[in-house]
């Protein structure tokens, strides 16, 4: 496929994706992997260092206390495959540890921003001599994509950092299904997700770190709109909506919604949006797992839960899977 061909497919998603999800009558919606254009990854990035985003330096304290266990619980030829991959900070603490188990490690970053991909592969090249990188520029959700196999080895596969938790259950299922698909008995995912909140961790804890004092998740999730001014020449203005971030217990999730501030009309590929007052698009969600739900996810898409790692407060959890 060409590049202009990948363009234009991907076009047509977002504008399938923006009619499907604000033309309708009721909550209007927008799926989270439109988030990530080259300046939504960079902001995603900048959020996961900010003080009050505990995630991401959770699970690679996880990761540097356990990454040894990890990678030698498939035996010593591996090769990991990973979805969403992003600028792949966190896992080079596990493909350095690859790479001291074993003499050849094959790194298959899958990610739908190629600027996050190039990071990436620059910097595990720089950093990490010897292992070799199949990046694939896809969006795993919408579109297919491949895992290599080389002879004799087994897969781990990656999906880290609580994207699993962007899903509702039914769509969390079919990803894992999709990718238990590319697998073979025995291979592995490793599965990172943030914990519904208790006696650790406060519900204001959860709400802090995703509606920042700095106000990086703000623009971020604004920048969906700015996605669609820019691809659809829609007519958004972004200073007419905010950000907001609320817990919804029910289904313990965290929901991000984008606010309309005014009765205002927007206009997307000749269709006409009407937002009231206070009516929102809902943006993306983040599902706090307890550990029986988590056992149901993993075994309903066919895998085995077999070791779970957390930190000292079980605020976050790695969890270790067969495929069965």
């Amino acid at each position: 496929m060409t590049a202009a061909a990948t363009v234009s497919t991907l076009n047509d998603a977002v504008l399938s994706a923006a009619l499907t999800g604000l033309n309708v009558k009721g909550q209007k919606s927008l799926p989270p992997w439109l988030f990530y254009d080259d300046l939504g990854s960079a902001l995603f990035e900048q959020i996961t260092a900010l003080p009050e985003y505990y995630l991401t330096r959770t699970e690679r304290a996880i990761f540097a206390e356990h990454a040894h266990e990890i990678v030698s619980a498939l035996g010593s030829d591996i090769t990991l495959a990973e979805l969403g991959a992003g600028s792949a900070a966190k896992t080079g603490i596990l493909l350095r540890a690859a790479s001291a188990a074993q003499p050849n490690v094959l790194y298959q970053p899958i990610d739908i921003s190629a600027s996050a991909l190039d990071e990436a592969a620059a910097s595990i090249a720089e950093h990490i001599p010897g292992v070799a990188i199949i990046p694939q520029v896809a969006n795993y959700i919408t579109e297919r994509y491949t895992i290599t196999r080389p002879a004799h080895y087994k897969v781990m596969a990656l999906y880290i950092g609580s994207s699993i938790g962007n899903f509702s259950p039914t769509e969390a299922i079919s990803i894992l299904c999709n990718l238990r698909h590319h697998l073979a008995p025995g291979d592995a995912l490793l599965l990172g997700v943030d914990l519904a909140p208790g006696r650790h961790k406060s519900v204001d804890t959860l709400l802090a770190a995703y509606d920042d004092a700095a106000g990086t998740t703000a623009a971020f999730n604004q920048n969906i709109l700015t996605r669609l001014n820019r691809e659809l020449a829609a007519d958004f203005d972004l200073s007419r909506f905010a950000h907001r971030a609320r817990w919804n217990a029910r289904d313990s999730r965290i929901e991000m919604h984008l606010e309309s501030l005014a009765d205002q009309t927007v206009h997307i590929a000749g269709k006409r949006i009407a937002f009231t007052p206070g009516e929102t698009i809902h943006t993306e969600n983040s599902h706090k797992f307890t550990t029986r739900a988590l056992k149901t996810l993993l075994t309903n898409a066919r895998f085995t839960p077999t070791r779970t790692f957390t930190d000292a407060n079980h605020t976050f959890a790695v969890t270790l899977a067969t495929a069965t």
